[in-house]
Order: structure tokens, then sequence, then C-alpha cells
């Protein structure tokens, strides 16, 4: 594979390129595979085993009312007993264009500030980009709209959509209301770092440690973007690797000066936190694009060093700040199993490791409809529609349950549905870009805590250039 062909696969790679999975037969396909032969009685048990496993989803799921951000939120009550005393709840989506699961984490997300103390939202965005958001909703800083199409760009694009400045919006407006107890939001990702983290750490270290000054401004000359974030990311990883691995010992060298100075007390000690933690975000960008894009296997470490790097800045800013944390991102962010060969350890397994019981995963599935996702031939954005759940898969199952929408806490689930739970099967895994030939087998109990099951969705408005 060439390196340039890799240098526009990666950064869509960025965000869970998910896949339909189409290996469970069609209806057609069963019946001749009936009419081939399979024993009646099997056929017979297999029906027989179903109907229990619905019947105990039945008995344990608790109904999603809607998903209107607006509305009522004491359907969400049962949610909020699944999730107890969580510190971080990671709530997944799947797939990352449908305007039902947006709305859906808007929704618990209000519910989980008003009701349950939770202060921050975390999103599958750079970490540059999210300071620029927070002092949005904090202060009122800038312009949501120029935030959003100078900040919502190359694989992370799929987020300048209404649903999600509605819940940024929604943010500003509590904030304005309720200034003495804000909510905040954070990027947790390494895809970026916009000029603005360079300059935090150089004006830090020309304020608190003016001898390290010209040193630091030699380590970072010429790594801060001078373009538009798309092409300063394209152009990035069309740099030869020796290059990119050189860049990357140069952000280590600032990470690690900025660690060895004396953090002080009070005031500036907390400078300093946030110093250290902007220079790691610098360096977290270099050292991921610093891996070999045209060698796969090298790729696949990227991904895992990704998903390391989420997990670390979000186990840092709930440390820092004392808030909990809703995430979202992609149900294969958010899972324990790494279910997604191009993700071999995920960031709710590093969140787990960190957090213990503190952490819980929540994950999302759906029956039928539509999202946005942009194409992986040619990297334009459209609108696709997937029909009904095909039988065998985990949504064919899940949608008998007589409720259209509801919330499974699958570690408390009746035994029959536990263990239907624990076992592999196609499901729909859907990411940023679309068609994407795998086909996954997730064991959804060994991959969350918590389930919320949509009958139907739509795709979201998007509001970028296609």
């Amino acid at each position: 594979m060439t390196q340039r062909r890799m240098a526009v696969i990666v950064p869509s790679v960025l965000l869970s390129l998910g896949a339909l999975a189409v290996a469970a037969p069609a209806a057609g396909d069963e019946a001749k595979q009936s009419a081939a032969g399979v024993p009646a009685p099997e056929a017979a048990d297999s029906a027989q085993r179903e109907r229990r496993v619905v019947d105990a989803v039945e008995r344990s799921a608790r109904t999603l009312r809607s998903t209107d951000p607006e509305g009522s939120l004491k359907d969400l009550g049962a949610l909020g007993r699944m999730v107890g005393d969580a510190r971080v709840v990671g709530l997944g989506e799947a797939t990352h264009g449908s305007r039902d699961f947006f709305r859906m984490k808007h929704k618990v997300f209000r519910y989980l500030v008003e009701e349950k103390g939770f202060r921050t939202f975390s999103l599958e965005l750079p970490w540059s980009s999210g300071l620029r958001i927070d002092a949005y909703v904090l202060r009122g800083e800038g312009n949501l709209e120029d935030i959003a199409r100078e900040e919502f760009q190359g694989s992370y694009r799929i987020w300048n959509n209404q649903d999600y400045r509605d819940l940024i919006e929604w943010m500003r407006d509590h904030n304005r209301r309720h200034p003495d107890d804000p909510v905040r939001f954070m990027g947790d990702d390494m895809g970026y770092a916009g000029p603005e983290l360079y300059d935090r750490v150089t004006d830090y270290v020309a304020r608190a440690h003016p001898r390290l000054r010209a040193r630091v401004a030699e380590l970072y000359r010429g790594l801060a973007p001078t373009t538009d974030a798309d092409a300063y990311s394209r152009r990035y990883l069309e740099l030869p690797q020796a290059e990119r691995a050189d860049r990357a010992e140069r952000t280590r060298k600032v990470l690690e000066l900025l660690r060895r100075q004396p953090p002080g007390s009070g005031a500036a000690r907390q400078e300093h936190a946030w110093a250290v933690q902007h220079a790691r975000a610098v360096h977290q960008l270099a050292q991921g694009f610093s891996y070999d894009v045209t060698d796969e296997d090298q790729v696949v470490r990227m991904m895992r060093y990704r998903d390391q790097v989420m997990a670390e800045n979000v186990a840092w800013w709930h440390r820092r700040t004392g808030d909990r944390i809703l995430l979202s991102a992609h149900n294969t962010h958010v899972s324990y199993d790494a279910f997604d060969a191009r993700y071999p350890r995920t960031q709710g397994a590093f969140l787990r490791d960190t957090l213990g019981e503190d952490y819980v995963s929540v994950g999302s599935s759906f029956h039928q409809g539509a999202f946005k996702a942009f194409g992986t031939d040619d990297n334009v954005m459209r609108t696709y529609r997937v029909d009904a759940a095909r039988p065998g898969s985990n949504e064919h199952t899940l949608d008998k349950v007589r409720r259209r929408d509801y919330v499974l806490d699958m570690r408390t689930a009746p035994a029959a549905a536990r263990a239907w739970l624990d076992e592999p099967r196609v499901t729909r895994n859907i990411g940023a870009g679309w068609p994407d030939p795998m086909t996954y087998e997730i064991a959804l109990g060994e991959a969350h805590d918590i389930l919320v099951h949509l009958h139907d969705v739509e795709a979201t408005d998007y509001l970028g250039t296609p």
C-alpha cells in the first residue's frame, strides 16, 4: 500500500470505520437451508431458545420513551440506577452519523447533570479542539459556528451536525444560568494539535521558566499548524516516517523538560499541571503520527496507542477537575472487548484498568435506519440507509422485545438473557466511513455493562460541506 494511500486512510480510521455485518443469511437463504435438510427439531429448539431470551430481556428492560433532549427525563431514572456511583460513563453509538444516537446522548447528559452531578462531556475530538469548545461553554468565548467550522475537519467533520451544536448550546445556556456550577467540555483524542496548544505551552514557559524559553522554542520550531486542521493532518502523514519520528522525539523532550520542573504550590501548581498536559497532548499527536503508516501492523499499533491516549486524557481530566464525566464515543471505543482487529485494546478496557468499577460502559444498538458517513472510496459525505436486522444477528433478537426503545442492564438480566448476551454473533458496527467489508461478531454482554436499543434511527443533519 502506498504512503499516499495510507495518508488518506489513517485519518478516517481515527473515527472507528465500522461496518454493517452481512454474514447472517437472508430470509430466502434460510428457507433454502431448511429445504436442504436442516433438522426440524434443531430449528424448533433454536426458536424456543430465542423466545426464552426475548422473554428474559422483556422482564428486565426499561422503556426509553423518547430520545428528545428537551423532553421529560423520567424514563432515564432506571439508567441512573444502573450507572450508580460510577465516575465515568462511556456512552457508545452504533453509527457515527445517526441523529437519534446524538440526541439520546444529549438527553442522557442532561439527566446526568441534573440528577447525578455529572459536569463534563467528553468527545472523540482532539484535546485542543475541546479546549476551544470548553472556553465557549464556560465563558462564551468565540462563535460556535466558527469554532465548529475550524475544528470539526477531516475525519472529525462528522461532528459538525445540528445535534452536537444543540448539545453545546445547551451547555452554554446551562452555564449562563449556573455560573458558579458550570458544565465543561473536553476532547480526549490525539488526531490534531492546534496552534493555540503550542502557544499555551510556550507562554507558560516564558512566564514560569524563562531560562527554558529558547530551548522549547527551538524544539517546537516548525511544528505548529499554519494551515487548516484537515490540510495539516493530511500533509503531516505524507512526511517521511523518519521526519515524523524526529518530531515525536522533539515533542517528547519538551514534555520531559516541563515534567522535571518544580510544580510549586497553589495556583502555580495548578498552572504547571495544565501546561504539562498541554505539552502531553502535543506529544500525543506527534507520537501517534510517528508510526509507519505504510505498514498495516504499525497502523494497528497506532490505533492501540490512540485508545490508550484517549483513556489517559479522560482519567487525567477526572483527577484534575474531580468531575464525573460522560464519555461519548463509538461502541468500539467505550467497549471492554476488542472485537475489531484494528483496535487491539480499547479505551474502555484502559479505563477499567485505571478506574475499576468507577467506569461503566453503555453500548448502543439499532434495528434499522439511516446515518451519515463519508464514502470509503471518495471521502464524500452521504446519507446511507440499512434495512431491518437479519435473523441470526444480535439486533434481530433484541428488536423482538415489545418495547420499541429500551435500556437493559446486561449485568443483572435473567440468566437466559445473560448467557445469550455473552455469545458472539453478527452485529452492526458502523463508523465514520461506509462501506466497510468487515464483519463483526460481538458478545454484547462482554463488551458493555448496559445496552440502549433503538428500533429505528435517522441520519443527523450535517452542517459542513459534502
